[in-house]
């Protein structure tokens, strides 16, 4: 009995060894096969490029399809033939469907994103919008080159390969700058680097808004005091085409002291047709918009107060209303923006966010001659700063403001006795 035990035993541990074999033999060609494909990623993250490769900065002009497109855009693009390589790096991409998109667009904390691509995929967009696609070849060394491509691969990495984008400060156009200023190093000079262009980030960024008048007033009113400061060459090259053009003037030390361009030629792959686009109607243009609104808030106010002889409550509850919640809009903007060029917004001097509520207070029924007047009176102050300080292109940070201003006048009463309310408020 006891034999038949050991010997049951003896075969069941036979079996437990020969399954335990299996299985580290299983076990080992998982390790073998997970091996093998981390040494081909491997082998493809650090791929050596053969001398016939070549590295070129692609620019993309403007578009007006909508404003994300209005500053154009800026990529990479590797090629070897020898290695049947074609490669595209922007970074550009950003997810529409991101949780929160809005919310994180406005704060400034919309993840972005280098995607690879060729550039054929993307052509036909480009030229169904009819935007320009140039492309400016690199003189770069074949060390300079295989940097350039490692750092690259090693930004698009899963856990690299998204950042956080600042649209004057880090942006799709001065990432490709600082990769290829990283992998040129001290052999490349940008003669305009350090020279002042005489604009400011805003200026530069109106240059390119002329033509969408209703997005430049909108940004501009969102911006505050740090766009307003002036530019040299490398802050300008947030723009797509300032890089191209700073980069067409620039130079490169071979390891042998010969100075040499770095851009060793330009083509234009695609030339967009010259056409005429279509203009804002000029009775739906911001200027003409608060030129009538200004008049008829003047001529309604003079009527009621000459004819009717009342200064109406509802009214300037309804204006310093609008006023105040677009106050807020931009306050919050400014609290919330994370790369901070929402701050010390002037705009907010004449849209105050505390008439809401505050503008309910000094033209209720139970308020006083002298607290209309003090509270119509301090606004009057904000909005004249306001006009001073404000650098909105255009007419609107005059033309509203003056608006705003009528309405104030007309409620600066003079103080009754027992500072009741005036008759002629309504």
């Amino acid at each position: 009995m006891k034999k038949k035990m050991s010997s049951g035993y003896g075969a069941r541990g036979s079996g437990l060894r020969a399954t335990q074999h299996k299985s580290r033999k299983w076990s080992f060609l998982l390790m073998l096969i997970v091996s093998a494909s981390f040494f081909v990623h491997h082998l493809s993250f650090a791929q050596t490029l053969s001398p016939a490769a070549r590295v070129s900065l692609i620019t993309y002009g403007p578009g007006a399809d909508d404003i994300s497109s209005v500053f154009g855009h800026t990529e990479i693009r590797f090629t070897d033939p020898m290695l049947g390589l074609d490669k595209d790096y922007s970074f550009g991409g950003f997810d529409y469907r991101a949780d929160y998109f809005i919310i994180k667009f406005l704060r400034g904390t919309l993840p972005y994103n280098l995607t690879v691509h060729n550039i054929y995929q993307v052509l036909y967009y480009y030229q169904q919008t009819n935007r320009s696609v140039r492309e400016q070849v690199l003189n770069l060394s074949p060390t300079q080159r295989q940097r350039l491509l490692t750092a690259l691969e090693e930004n698009y990495l899963p856990q690299n390969r998204e950042y956080r984008y600042k649209f004057y400060y880090d942006n799709c156009s001065t990432r490709p700058r600082d990769m290829i200023v990283q992998a040129c190093g001290d052999s490349l000079t940008i003669p305009s680097r350090s020279r002042m262009t005489g604009k400011s980030y805003r200026d530069l960024m109106n240059d390119y808004l002329g033509e969408m008048p209703w997005y430049q007033l909108g940004m501009n009113l969102a911006i505050g005091h740090p766009s307003d400061e002036q530019t040299d060459g490398w802050r300008a090259m947030y723009l797509p085409e300032q890089l191209f053009d700073q980069f067409a003037h620039s130079t490169l030390r071979q390891a042998n002291g010969q100075i040499v361009p770095l851009v060793s030629g330009t083509q234009t792959i695609f030339e967009p047709q010259h056409t005429f686009r279509q203009q804002v109607s000029i009775l739906f243009d911001p200027d003409v918009v608060f030129a009538i609104l200004g008049v008829l808030v003047a001529l309604f106010t003079i009527r009621r107060y000459k004819v009717a002889g009342k200064v109406d409550g509802w009214f300037d509850r309804l204006l310093f209303g609008i006023v105040g919640f677009l106050g807020w809009f931009l306050l919050v903007l400014w609290l919330i923006r994370d790369d901070g060029v929402t701050g010390w917004n002037p705009t907010l001097l004449y849209l105050m966010p505390f008439h809401l509520p505050l503008i309910f207070w000094a033209t209720s029924s139970t308020a006083t001659a002298r607290r209309r007047t003090i509270y119509f009176s301090l606004t009057a102050l904000l909005i004249l700063l306001g006009i001073l300080f404000s650098k909105i292109p255009g007419g609107f940070d005059v033309l509203f403001p003056l608006t705003l201003l009528v309405r104030c006048i007309v409620n600066m009463q003079p103080v009754r006795q027992a500072y009741r309310t005036p008759a002629r408020i309504d």
